[in-house]
Parts: structure tokens; sequence; C-alpha cells
């Protein structure tokens, strides 16, 4: 695998060695997170009553969010979520283990991981599939580098956009997490692609916007989005055209809308 390129030693005012600037051109590919990104799992309320064998009532279901809420700072959990997005093993161990801290919870940890597993389970975003089919239509390569402990294939296949995707790079399946560079490196490798004519796109400021550290373009997108709500991908769209062309597609669409309000 090719070593990612990285960007020149900078001092703390900028970079030590005077660098030739390069022309600004539209990226070639893409690379996308999953969670939080591209889809997004079922609310844990639906998941929990999924889980548990009886009816769960608002106050009991309020006092289990609780108890996961509380168990974010438990010290067993912190100690569980180092690492865990390096080994299949240590993604299960971490999730079931903040599972488990809710007691409620406790017998039934090991059945929320499996639904955190399956495809059933997750939800793209409304604006996931145009955006996608989008940069296809641009011709543009597109990638997922997630921290993750399995396979995310199944569950892309199950919505019918895995085959927008030519790379497919699981933080599991090479020991080590965002934002190290091997990771972005090896999606750009197989796609053919050179880091610094590709985008990464992500949700998480400090793993997927490293991806600049490793030589790429990044672009973070803002917490809070519901599962199954409009993610503001069409961000991406416009990414890639650059200004010039986003203008002259908005020109486009709005001679068209108004030569359509005028059709009698």
């Amino acid at each position: 695998m090719p070593t990612p390129q990285l960007l020149p030693l900078a001092g703390p005012e900028g970079p030590i060695r005077t660098v030739a600037p390069t022309p600004v051109t539209p990226p070639k590919a893409v690379l996308f997170d999953f969670s939080g990104t591209l889809f997004q799992i079922q609310p844990y309320e639906d998941r929990i009553r999924a889980a548990l064998p009886g009816p769960v009532d608002e106050p009991t279901m309020d006092a289990i969010l609780t108890s996961l809420e509380t168990g974010l700072s438990d010290p067993a959990v912190v100690e569980a979520q180092h690492a865990r997005d390096v080994s299949s093993k240590a993604h299960r161990h971490a999730f079931t283990t903040w599972y488990a801290s809710a007691p409620a919870l406790v017998p039934f940890a090991g059945v929320l991981y499996e639904q955190l597993r399956s495809p059933e389970h997750w939800l793209p975003y409304a604006d996931a599939e145009r955006t996608l089919a989008g940069l296809d239509a641009r011709g543009i390569a597109l990638g997922v580098v997630s921290d993750v402990g399995w396979d995310l294939r199944p569950t892309f296949a199950r919505h019918g956009l895995d085959r927008w995707f030519g790379s497919w790079v699981h933080s599991y399946e090479h020991g080590t997490e965002k934002p190290d560079p091997r990771l972005f490196g090896h999606a750009c490798a197989e796609l053919g692609v050179a880091p610094a004519d590709t985008l990464m796109v992500g949700d998480h400021p400090a793993k997927d916007g490293g991806a600049a550290g490793a030589g790429l373009r990044s672009y973070v997108l803002p917490g809070g989005a519901a599962p199954g709500a409009v993610r503001g991908l069409g961000a991406v769209l416009r990414l890639v055209d650059g200004p010039h062309l986003s203008r002259r597609r908005t020109a486009v669409t709005a001679t068209a809308a108004e030569a359509r309000a005028h059709t009698p």
C-alpha cells in the first residue's frame, strides 16, 4: 500500500518550508463514514422494547435510558471504550459493557449488541441515496472508511446502497482506528485516487476531520440528526461541483422551475 501523502511540517506560525501553491480542483473520490453520516441506528427505545420479553412502560423506559446515560461515565465502561474499534472482540466488549451498565439490560446486553450488527436495525438518512447517486452520476469514486467491529456491506446491501462503493475499509480488519492515515490511504489506493484528490465525509471532528492529516480534504457534518431524517448530505454535491458549477446547476434548476410554472 502506498504511503499516504502527509502535510508539510509546520511550526507555530505555519509550514516551515515554502511549498508551491497547488490549484484547487474538484475531488475525484469521496470517502464516507457510516454511523451518523449515511446511516443511523433505530432509537434506543425501539431497540430496548424489541429486546425485552415483556412490555416496557414509559417510567421504566425512562429509568433504563437514565441508567445508560449514567453508565457513560462508569469507569469500567470508559475503560472498555479504549481502542474499541481495533477488533471485533474489543468492539463487542465495549458495547456490551455499556449496555450492562443499566441493571435492567444486563441479561439482554448480547441481544442489543446483535441488534447493532443487524442490517434491519439501521436506517439510511433521507438524502443518502440521492447524494450517492448524484456523486456516481458525476463519475466520483466512492468508498467507506468506518471505525466499526463488523462488515458493513450487508447493511448497505439491504437498503440498495452498496452498488456505488469501490472500497470498504473497516477498522477492525486493520487493527487500528481513524484518524490513522493508513486507513484513509488504503481506501485511496483501492480507488486509485490520490489523497489530495479525495474528500472524507463524516460526523467526528477528530476522527473524520483527521483525514486532513493524511493529505485528504475533509467535511464534518453537524451532529444531532434523527434516524431517517435529512442529513444535509447535499453539501457534499456542492463541494464536489465547486462554486462555479453549483451556481450553474442552481440557475438551470431555477429556469426549469420557472418554465414549469408558466406552462399552461
